[in-house]
Formats: C-alpha cells, sequence, structure tokens
C-alpha cells in the first residue's frame, strides 16, 4: 500500500561530490534551505582534493542533526578507511587527495596521522551507505551493472566505475550518480542520460558544487570562490 503523501518528503534533494570544499557546501545549502520536510541523499566524496575535509564533516554532522539525510559511501571514503586498516595503503590514499584530507585536521601524515581525525568523523565515514533505492529513484557513488539488484553490486562498480559504463537498469528506474567530472568547458556540468543523472560537476577542480530537486529537475550550484547559479534540467 502506498504511503500517505502528508508521510512522503516534499523533495528528494541529490548532492554531488564535495571534495573538502566546504564553502561551495554551505553556499549550497544556503541556495535550497533545506526544510525539515526534505531528504538529502549526499553521493560521496566528501574528504580529499579540496582544501576543508574537516570542515565538510563538521557541516554534515550539524546539518544531520536537523535534517532527514542519506550519506553513501564514495571511493575516497573508501580509500581513507582502507588506509586505516591497513598502512600499506595510506601512501595510494595520499597521493588522490589524503595529504589535504590530514593536513585539515593538522597533521602531516606522520604516525599518528588516524588519531587527529577526530572519533565522531571516523564513526561518520564508518555510517557511510553503500546506495539508497526509492521509489523512482536508484542512488549510487559512481556506477551499476545494470543486470544486477543494488544488494549484489560490486564494488568495483559501484564505487570506481565512471558514468560512460552506465546503461538502463533492469529495475526501470532513474540511476543518480556522481564521481565522474567531466573536464572544463562547455561540458562541465551535469551528464543527463534520461535513465541516468550523474552531478558529480567538478567542485575541487575550480568547478561547481550540484544539488539536484531528482523530481522537479530544479539544481543549484557553488563553488569554492562563492559564486552561485541555478537552472533546471
Amino acid at each position: 500500500m502506498p504511503h500517505s503523501a502528508a508521510f512522503e518528503p516534499v523533495r528528494t534533494l541529490a548532492i554531488g561530490d564535495i571534495h573538502g570544499c566546504n564553502r561551495a557546501l554551505n553556499q549550497v545549502l544556503a541556495q535550497v534551505n533545506p526544510l525539515s520536510t526534505d531528504r538529502l541523499v549526499f553521493l560521496g566524496d566528501y574528504v580529499d582534493r579540496g582544501p576543508a575535509s574537516r570542515g565538510v564533516i563538521d557541516s554534515l554532522l550539524k546539518l544531520r542533526a536537523r535534517s532527514s539525510c542519506v550519506f553513501l559511501r564514495g571511493n575516497h571514503e573508501v580509500m581513507m578507511l582502507d588506509a586505516r586498516a591497513n598502512f600499506a595503503d595510506a601512501d595510494g590514499w595520499r597521493c588522490c587527495g589524503g595529504n589535504e584530507t590530514v593536513l585539515s585536521y593538522g597533521s602531516d601524515f606522520g604516525e599518528d596521522w588516524e588519531s587527529a581525525i577526530p572519533k565522531s568523523h571516523w564513526q561518520f565515514v564508518e555510517s557511510t551507505t553503500r546506495y539508497l533505492e526509492t521509489e523512482d529513484h536508484l542512488f549510487v557513488h559512481a556506477c551499476l551493472d545494470p543486470e544486477l539488484d543494488l544488494a549484489d553490486q560490486p564494488d568495483w562498480v559501484i564505487f570506481w566505475q565512471f558514468f560512460t559504463w552506465m546503461r538502463p537498469h533492469k529495475s526501470g528506474k532513474r540511476v543518480i550518480c556522481g564521481h565522474s567530472f567531466r573536464p572544463a568547458g562547455p561540458t562541465q556540468d551535469i551528464q543527463d542520460m534520461e535513465f541516468a543523472i550523474c552531478i558529480d560537476t567538478g567542485a575541487a577542480y575550480g568547478g561547481w558544487l550540484t544539488c539536484l530537486d531528482v523530481h522537479s529537475g530544479q539544481y543549484w550550484q557553488a563553488n569554492e570562490k562563492g559564486a552561485k547559479r541555478s537552472g533546471a534540467l
């Protein structure tokens, strides 16, 4: 039996890869002005590359206290957790933006780097989830195997595969993802293939952080320089 409309969120808002861009995050949230009835779905990659990974997680923890939020896991959270579990993986993460993340916690990536990150921040990263399925949409970080249920998606696809590999999912639901940023220029924008939409618009590379209302197609964007814009698909 379908739920009563009174219990449905007014908006489902998907937010793309933040990558340590806390100014852009707060600018986007100010534009969107989330209501208590909204559901915010963050697509992963909260850390690395940008200057303020610590600030991003602080902002998201505060937001979680007053809003309905779902935090997906991105490949950069995967690398961060792997680096903690196995020091041999730390160098690989460091080269992919981990250095900027650890610096934001006041550490120089010495032997104490793990303890420089507060327990509440580690708990946030650990609590991120692989996917979200709603009545009309599938939310993942990177991509999907079109023939597999969400619970059966392999890590290399759901966290690492690129948007160019995306095909219509067997469920018939539209996929909302991040991860695959296109280079700067006229194509530096939302990628809409109708059956799937990618909203990684390069916040950490001088581009935009995007928030998309997945039902109306309205979007809001901001960058680390403080610029803002909005539109509709």
